[in-house]
């Protein structure tokens, strides 16, 4: 007599599966631990990239590429929990650019919001719908999306700066565009310092009006103000897990200078340490001055000058300023904050 194999309720609900797969169609509750966390997950891992070793490849690929060839001369600092995805994080994106005297990267503007943080050299311009600026290092400049740009080198030595995009936010909405300019270089219509003049001073041209999402009009924040304005502040008390700090905004609105991406200065006195702490935003470092360590999550990170570390999302990390060291940092907490996703956790 036949024995009878009565199916057990794995297999009945695999049959069932199989049966909505081609209608589209997936249950929930095989997902839904992974897609509503206990806590934020990220496949973002923390890393370190040494400035000497980045720099020494970007002088071989001015070697190997002009900058009008590439358009843009970037390496592309890859998160090593994302690569092949060009990003840094899981919603930015971060590379390190080289320009060399006399070249120019043409105009251009895309939908992206951009920033360029100056890491090294001297002699380099960027240009901003029509109003240059000369790089310095430390300088925080901004791009805001659709606004056409290029840069150029009327100095005798190569000059390196890190960009900031929200490339992975806009790819998410399927909302990327670009568009060539149609001078390679832009002629300037307004005198350099335009911009700082009308929009950076605490006054509005009387006539201006702004939504609070737009982004500022002032695109280049410059270091020895910004630095200045720390060494003023550092002779009070410290905030515990920040050391001195300050965020960078737009002067006519008071939030952040672009809507997608936010930018910091800090400052850690000698020997300072910083108490754990930890956001939902990650967040990528860049090494100005001096010189310490970051553990993140257990683990050291020795950063020096122009070293640049990211920290992903809700990872746990204290800083550590074997010097006086200043700190520039951007992330997406803007963005989170107008969703009323960011948190913060001061341990």
């Amino acid at each position: 007599m036949p024995i009878s194999i009565t199916p057990t309720g794995d297999n009945i609900r695999k049959e069932f599966y199989q049966r909505i797969d081609p209608e589209n169609l997936t249950p929930l509750w095989e997902v839904l631990a992974s897609l509503v966390p206990e806590s934020p997950t990220t496949s973002a891992k923390a890393h370190l990239w040494e400035f000497s070793t980045v720099r020494d490849y970007l002088m071989e690929a001015g070697d190997l590429i002009t900058a009008e060839e590439a358009e843009r001369r970037v390496l592309i600092l890859e998160n090593p929990g994302l690569r092949g995805q060009s990003q840094i994080t899981q919603s930015l994106y971060a590379g390190l650019q080289l320009i060399l005297p006399g070249e120019i990267a043409p105009a251009h503007r895309h939908t992206q919001s951009a920033l360029r943080l100056v890491v090294s050299g001297e002699g380099a311009y960027t240009a901003v719908d029509g109003e240059r600026t000369i790089m310095r290092r430390g300088d925080f400049i901004i791009t805001p999306a659709w606004t056409y740009h290029d840069h150029g080198n009327d100095g005798d030595e190569p000059v390196i700066w890190l960009d900031g995009l929200d490339i992975p936010i806009v790819e998410m909405l399927a909302a990327g565009f670009r568009e060539g300019a149609p001078e390679k270089a832009q002629i300037p219509t307004r005198p350099i310092g335009d911009s700082l003049a009308r929009f950076g001073t605490n006054m509005l041209p009387v006539d201006f009006e702004v939504e609070p999402s737009d982004p500022t009009r002032v695109f280049v924040y410059p270091y020895e103000e910004a630095r200045r304005s720390l060494e003023k502040i550092a002779c009070g008390e410290s905030d515990v897990h920040h050391g001195f700090k300050f965020r960078y905004i737009n002067p006519a609105t008071g939030r952040s200078p672009m809507p997608t991406i936010g930018a910091f200065l800090q400052m850690l006195p000698s020997g300072f340490v910083t108490r754990p702490y930890r956001s939902t935003d990650s967040t990528i470092f860049l090494c100005l001055e001096g010189s310490g360590r970051a553990t993140i999550e257990g683990k050291d990170y020795e950063f020096g000058e122009n070293d640049v570390f990211v920290i992903p999302s809700w990872n746990t990390f204290k800083l550590h300023a074997e010097t006086e060291t200043v700190l520039f940092s951007y992330s997406d907490r803007p963005v989170q904050k107008a969703l009323g996703l960011w948190r913060e956790q001061r341990l």
